[in-house]
């Protein structure tokens, strides 16, 4: 059952509030600001207030909220990136029965490695081989990004508006979402994001004072922290990085290069010299990661997957590719119907409602109060230049075709900091005398705190307000229950014929699969079965069907067979459809007599299905009546 979003009444009290607090000048409403005033006075005691009390918080939340299970394809494939780097490689070799570990957003050929950005895997391989979970990465990538951002505001901002910037991203970010509660969010591009822009404001206001020794070195270690940003933007959120980098690059040139900037001495020895180590050092083990996994160390690995086993371009202007042959019924339908019923989406206009997602989460009910004092922003040129970048990325991202709220991840600090920039400006609104403004400024805080517990004492549900809904439960505990059995085991998955979401796919497995206690393998023809199952020789071998609703493992022997679904002749993985004229050869040997005599469209199938193992296609509604082979099986080579 879906419930209203609590965050509506919230704004609205706090909008109700205000007034007769200002008509009354109550007291209470602004406990908060001075303790806020004395920590952020130590402005480093600030930074990591702001990124342990998140870290704290979920912590403390464990024994009610534990970490999550994977479920979404997007986590597996970072996992598995992770589990790779926690092997000391980049990429895993191409297993030899590679058909039967295709999945989602992964290549498994020529080597066997995640299609995705390196630096989210990164950090979830740290606490992999660190504290031998994954998720205590993206809990450590949540604490950071929240230090980052009070980093970054203080660049921006006086010391007590930078925490309370840095306390409202932990809020509504760093305790509750999707963030800190799956392994595909946008931590990671966030701390980048808030890394670039606080470095942003540090270069501008640090470089004028080559005569402060001290003060002087700042401007360096900002291009530091900059380029340190920029590449965890490169390998997180690549075109969304570039997008957000190459706007702030326009007006940060535009000074350092014009009358008012700093010496180009100055700029060179402080900025560019160590902004271009790092970043070389930084490509140079982009390279690396490129060149292990697709052979070329210019080409990203998530294009190259995308150019060889996708269809949807990823912007709306784009043009669809041809479909690829595909060895599964379930990659196909993913690729080629999911993934392109979005593309054609997309280029509506009713997709401009499907963009609203982004100010749901990043800005909301409550903080959109804020930006009522939006227009005397845009009054001061130094905010106008973030609004307008803050417009420009937003136009940026609408011409994608998907619209996951992490894809704007780095603009996540730009966001909070245009929020402040709006409160400080709103505190100052009065209205009949009274201080509306300031109350509201102050109510704000206590709300989003209060929209917080409301979200934990909840609990998940299906509403988009609430904690995230528990995910890939059924897949968990088919793995435990076969983990806590003696020896190792081999786990065929079989999907339902129809009705099967794309989403629930559970054929992942870690880096390496021949050593793991548990190999997961879709279950293919049965030629390719027979194969798989030799090569696993002495494992318990099971079946697990996820689409009933308690999938429960069976052993393989008790299931009954079933053929393979449909698809493209020609498959390259699929040794009984690779060779077209194999097939029609088999074809025609299984029709024995009946070979020369018409037959309807389901007889062919039937005959194609006893000779190959593999159903045959669903679309006869195409042919009427009785046909030859020779019809048919032309109209069988365009089937996909």
């Amino acid at each position: 059952m879906e419930f209203p979003n609590p965050e509506i009444p919230l704004a609205a009290l706090v909008m109700l509030l205000a007034l007769p607090a200002a008509r009354g000048r109550w007291k209470w409403p602004g406990w908060w600001e001075r303790p806020v005033a004395i920590l952020a006075r130590r402005r480093w005691l600030a930074i990591c207030a702001a990124a342990a009390a998140p870290l704290i918080l979920r912590a403390a939340l464990l024994p009610v909220y534990p970490a999550p299970q994977p479920r979404v394809q997007d986590e597996f494939a970072f996992l598995l990136g992770a589990d790779t780097f926690a092997h000391g490689r980049v990429a895993n070799p191409q297993h030899p029965l590679w058909p039967h570990f295709e999945s989602m957003h992964i290549f498994a050929r020529p080597v066997y490695a995640s299609a995705f950005p390196a630096a989210p895997s990164l950090f979830m391989a740290a606490g992999e081989a660190l504290f031998h979970n994954a998720w205590l990465g993206v809990w450590l990538s949540g604490g950071l990004m929240c230090g980052a951002i009070c980093w970054m505001l203080q660049g921006w901002l006086p010391p007590r508006w930078a925490l309370l910037g840095a306390a409202l991203a932990a809020v509504r970010f760093g305790v509750s979402g999707y963030w800190m509660n799956s392994y595909w969010g946008g931590f990671v591009a966030a701390l980048g994001g808030a890394l670039v822009l606080g470095a942003w404001g540090r270069i501008r206001r640090g470089s004028a004072l080559a005569d402060d020794e001290e003060r002087s070195s700042a401007p360096r270690h900002a291009a530091l922290a900059m380029a340190t940003g920029l590449l965890l933007m490169a390998n997180s959120r690549p075109f969304e990085g570039l997008l957000l980098a190459a706007l702030i690059a326009v007006p940060l040139f535009a000074w350092l290069f014009g009358r008012e900037g700093p010496p180009a001495a100055v700029v060179l020895r402080r900025i560019v010299a160590p902004t271009a180590l790092v970043l070389v050092l930084g490509a140079a083990a982009m390279a690396y990661d490129f060149a292990g996994i697709t052979g070329r160390p210019w080409m990203l690995p998530y294009l190259e997957f995308r150019n060889a086993m996708t269809m949807a371009p990823h912007f709306i202007w784009m043009r669809p590719a041809p479909q690829p042959r595909y060895n599964n019924r379930e990659m196909r339908n993913f690729y080629a119907d999911w993934e392109m019923a979005a593309y054609r989406a997309s280029r509506q206009p009713t997709d401009l409602f499907h963009k609203l997602v982004y100010w749901r989460f990043y800005i909301g009910p409550l903080l959109t109060i804020a930006f009522l004092a939006l227009p005397a922003l845009w009054r001061d040129r130094k905010t106008r230049t973030l609004i307008l970048i803050a417009a420009a990325f937003s136009l940026g991202i609408a011409l994608e075709v998907w619209h996951n709220i992490h894809y704007a991840a780095p603009a996540t600090g730009l966001g909070i900091l245009l929020v402040v920039l709006c409160m400080r400006r709103l505190r100052m609104w009065r209205w009949r005398g009274g201080p509306a403004g300031l109350y509201l400024v102050r109510l704000l805080p206590m709300a989003c705190a209060t929209m917080l517990a409301v979200q934990i004492v909840a609990g998940p549900a299906t509403a988009s307000w609430r904690w995230p809904m528990p995910a890939g439960l059924d897949r968990a505990r088919v793995l435990r229950e076969l983990e806590s059995l003696p020896g190792r085991h081999l786990v065929l998955v079989r999907y339902a014929l129809h009705g099967h979401d794309t989403g629930n796919e559970w054929v992942y497995n870690g880096a390496d699969i021949d050593g793991a206690k548990v190999v997961w393998a879709r279950e293919l023809d049965p030629a390719s079965n027979r194969k798989l199952l030799r090569y696993f020789a002495g494992r318990n071998v099971w079946l697990v069907e996820p689409d009933p609703p308690h999938p429960e493992p069976i052993p393989y022997g008790d299931a009954p067979p079933r053929p393979m679904a449909f698809v493209q002749l020609g498959a390259p993985g699929i040794d009984v459809l690779r060779d077209v004229d194999d097939v029609k050869r088999r074809i025609l040997e299984q029709a024995g007599a009946d070979r020369n005599q018409p037959m309807t469209c389901a007889a062919w199938n039937s005959v194609f299905t006893r000779a190959t193992g593999v159903y045959g296609p669903e679309a006869c509604w195409e042919l009427n009546g009785q046909v030859s082979f020779d019809t048919w099986f032309n109209w069988l080579k365009n089937q996909k």
